[in-house]
């Protein structure tokens, strides 16, 4: 019988696609509403934004614009970055395909207007292919007007040039737009901006005899802006300029009872500088409208036209759904009322979750030198780090993102969830986006917690959050994704091959499917064993560094404090703690004991586990023989551990250990138990046998309502514990989504399934508490248009940022039993 191994030696290449070339454009600026660039660091970036021109008011409560304490009302009215501020009723991808495009909906009740915009890749030549948007609008409410001021822009950072071809009219322009423009990578290109056939501008207001040259054009801007400055494009740049022509228009009205219609007078002013590298184009709607932005690449033979939308988006709307309900479908047997709603909204979360993926590139703040007093031991002052913070190098990253609106950035213990959900709908994809994680590992094993790369990043984070320490971790997530890759790939060896599927990729073949991605099959990774051993044993190394500084950096001490385990090494402790705090846990204030250098954390030798697991498998696969006993040793030594050291029997719960300070215990171990998610973590990351003689007192703790059961999902910290709901109350009782995820991965997969004498108990267990968790987020969706960070314990209103469609879109998993 053929192993996976030997498949992956034996099996020819089958041919794929070029990941990078389908995967270079996206809508891969996610703090944006809507706003493409290319994966490549200094390029052409373009940015959506809008405001509403009914009245005054609608503008920041202002009646004359020249009053300068109302600017930043007007600059907080236009719409640009996802702000939770903006109190939009929802915005979210309803569909979105990483090398397709996808659909965006956003609606927008305060300036009474539904956007919705269309992205649509197109493959062809030698730079990433050609790409088409759509944005259209329409009223919510039909009776109420609707004016509607758009501003599209494109700017573009480091070497090239970009141009307008269309003749100059200080008036504005009338029909479609045309700019060129070339750089290094993309080589030469041409933009368009197309009107839709049936929009209509704002006529009727005071003093429309005045203004009526400029009504109904299209207004325009060209500025030379300094390289790295082009995220700045809404208040520093193209805001500033039309406020500052706004002023000078309304000046002669300023003792009239009725200045003239907003849309008359808040115009870019119709100019271009020599050498400009930022272009803006504005137009102003009344009621429905439409207009069409075309990105031809200079190498594609193909030349795009609003037709190509026309069709396209259709085409990719009903291959979006069919696709997903093949991927993600809903058991029959799952009892709902309304399935076509319940599938729409995983739909949503899914594409939102895709559609929110983003490439960052810029410099990181890291200070070698800090360490907190309790981390000061002789392994981690022994380096000699100058003290204070310095700039890195830039770097470059593709990652999903939490939050558009919150969390615009890359977060280490997200990811791993991240890819997760990704990696089910598209392999490959996931794997782009995880071979950059693995990029960031330094030489000695470290990657920061959170990306925040670049000023932009930089922009939506708090000073004191900026700065990463390398000695510093979070729970290690990119294991989760390797090992469902790895799963992926076991299934797809032990599936029917391409040809018996009669997908024929060979250059001959007559059977060439439409696309060869993963809708069709698994992907280059998953079809090509060559390819997937290429991708292992070009991870293994770094990943192995990595696990080895976890080892090095975040160990704890056992010989002392008189504590006895069969292993003398494996225990472990997070650093960069502070008395109210284990950030770097991920927990942020989940209760923990006193801070000490001796304390161990369950939590982190759970994870150490399973990253353990994880290198076992990859050396196995890519005939690391030596490597692989070594794991099977460390992984045996580390479970032994967590019994020994953590797990109290006075208690009957798995713990964290403290070591005493004061009185007659002094230096004496102890263990410091409070029952909540930490408790869980030997049972969620499936470290325990089905016949552990603790898993009952665990599902006890988990089913008990006094305790972590809630009608929404696991609480993260006991009801009856004293500092329940207290403090900050993040991690002190709120439901998450990613936890509950995992504690119904062990049941599915392991407990309610595998024989033993509590099968049945997790049975229960698993079946309710599935459906609580879906119907709870299912309908928090349903009467707030968001997914949310976290769930309110007592009664399951969802909190905090929104949306949130990281790792709580993790529910489209939950719901399909895709673990």
């Amino acid at each position: 019988m053929l192993t996976l191994f030997s498949l992956l030696l034996v099996t020819p290449v089958v041919l794929a696609h070029n990941v990078n070339d389908t995967l270079l454009w996206g809508a891969y600026r996610p703090n944006l509403y809507f706003g493409l660039r290319p994966r490549l660091p200094q390029s052409l970036m373009t940015g959506l934004m809008w405001f509403g021109t009914q009245d005054y008011q609608s503008l920041g409560r202002m009646y004359f614009l020249w009053n300068a304490g109302h600017l930043n009302d007007f600059y907080q009215e236009t719409r640009h970055a996802c702000d939770q501020g903006d109190n939009l009723a929802s915005y979210t991808w309803t569909e979105y395909d990483p090398s397709e495009g996808g659909v965006q909906v956003i609606k927008d009740t305060r300036n009474n207007v539904k956007i919705t915009t269309e992205f649509l890749k197109v493959a062809g030549g030698d730079h990433g292919g050609s790409w088409a948007a759509r944005v259209k609008g329409e009223p919510i409410d039909p009776s109420t007007p609707s004016s509607i001021s758009t501003i599209f822009y494109f700017g573009l950072e480091g070497i090239g040039g970009l141009d307008m071809e269309t003749d100059e009219d200080e008036n504005g322009l009338e029909g479609p737009v045309k700019l060129s423009g070339s750089t290094p990578d993309l080589d030469e290109f041409t933009l368009k901006i197309v009107d839709g056939p049936n929009n209509v501008a704002p006529t009727e207001g005071p003093y429309y005899e005045e203004f009526q040259e400029r009504i109904g054009k299209t207004h325009y801007l060209g500025l030379t802006v300094p390289p790295g400055d082009v995220w700045k494009a809404k208040v520093d740049i193209i805001m500033n300029n039309l406020i500052k022509r706004a002023q000078g228009v309304l000046q002669p009205y300023r003792e009239s009872p009725t200045p003239p219609h907003p849309s008359f007078t808040l115009q870019l002013p119709d100019e271009v500088y020599t050498s400009s590298n930022l272009f803006a184009y504005q137009k102003m709607f009344e009621g429905p409208f439409q207009f069409d932005v075309l990105y031809d690449s200079g190498s594609a033979k193909q030349k795009l036209s609003p037709s190509i939308l026309d069709q396209g988006i259709p085409a990719l709307v009903a291959s979006y759904k069919q696709r997903f309900q093949a991927t993600f479908p809903i058991p029959s047997d799952y009892p709902i009322s309304n399935r076509a709603s319940l599938e729409s909204f995983s739909r949503d979360i899914t594409a939102n979750l895709i559609g929110g993926v983003g490439y960052f590139y810029g410099t990181s703040i890291v200070n070698r030198g800090f360490a907190h007093e309790w981390d000061e031991d002789d392994e981690t002052s022994s380096h000699n780090f100058d003290n204070g913070p310095t700039i890195t190098e830039p770097k470059a990253l593709l990652t999903a993102t939490p939050s558009r609106s919150f969390f615009p950035r890359g977060f280490y213990w997200d990811e791993g969830f991240h890819l997760l959900h990704i990696g089910e709908w598209d392999n490959d994809f996931s794997l782009e986006i995880l071979k950059d994680w693995i990029g960031l590992i330094d030489e000695d094993g470290w990657v920061a917690r959170e990306q925040i790369l670049g000023e932009e990043a930089r922009s939506k984070v708090p000073v004191e959050f900026q700065t990463q320490v390398p000695t510093y971790a979070n729970p290690p997530t990119l294991t989760v994704a390797v090992t469902a890759f790895i799963e992926r790939l076991k299934a797809q060896s032990s599936g029917p091959s391409s040809q018996d599927l009669g997908m024929d990729y060979s250059v001959g073949g007559s059977q060439i499917p439409l696309r060869t991605d993963s809708s069709k099959s698994g992907g280059k990774y998953l079809e090509s064993p060559e390819h997937a051993m290429a991708f292992l044993k070009s991870i293994y190394k770094p990943l192995k560094r990595h696990y080895d500084w976890f080892r090095r950096t975040q160990r704890g001490q056992i010989k002392q404090y008189g504590r006895q385990a069969r292993s003398r090494t494996e225990a472990y402790r997070w650093r960069g703690r502070t008395e109210t705090h284990v950030l770097t846990s991920g927990m942020d204030d989940y209760p923990r004991g006193p801070p000490h250098a001796g304390e161990l954390h369950l939590d982190l030798i759970s994870w150490m586990a399973f990253f353990t697991r994880t290198m076992k498998q990859i050396a196995g696969f890519i005939g690391e023989t030596d490597d692989e006993l070594t794991f099977i040793e460390i992984e045996k030594a580390i479970i032994g551990n967590i019994e020994d050291l953590h797990w109290s029997e006075e208690d009957k719960m798995y713990c964290d250990v403290g070591v005493n300070d004061e009185g007659n215990f002094l230096d004496e171990s102890y263990f410091v138990c409070h029952k909540g998610y930490l408790s869980l973590f030997p049972f969620l990351l499936q470290l325990l046998p089905p016949d552990s003689p603790h898993l009952p007192h665990i599902l006890s703790l988990m089913r008990d309502p006094a305790h972590l059961w809630t009608p929404y999902g696991l609480r993260s910290l006991s009801h009856s514990h004293p500092e329940f709901g207290k403090g900050e109350n993040y991690w002190k009782g709120p439901i998450w989504i990613q936890m509950n995820y995992l504690a119904l991965s062990a049941l599915h997969k392991t407990y309610a399934k595998q024989p033993g004498p509590h099968q049945a108990h997790a049975q229960e267990i698993y079946t309710k508490l599935r459906q609580n968790v879906i119907n709870n987020v299912f309908k928090e969706y349903e009467r707030t248009g968001y997914v949310w960070e976290q769930y309110n314990a007592m009664t399951g209103e969802g909190q905090r940022s929104h949306p949130f469609t990281g790792w709580t879109s993790l529910i489209t998993l939950i719901l399909s039993e895709k673990y």
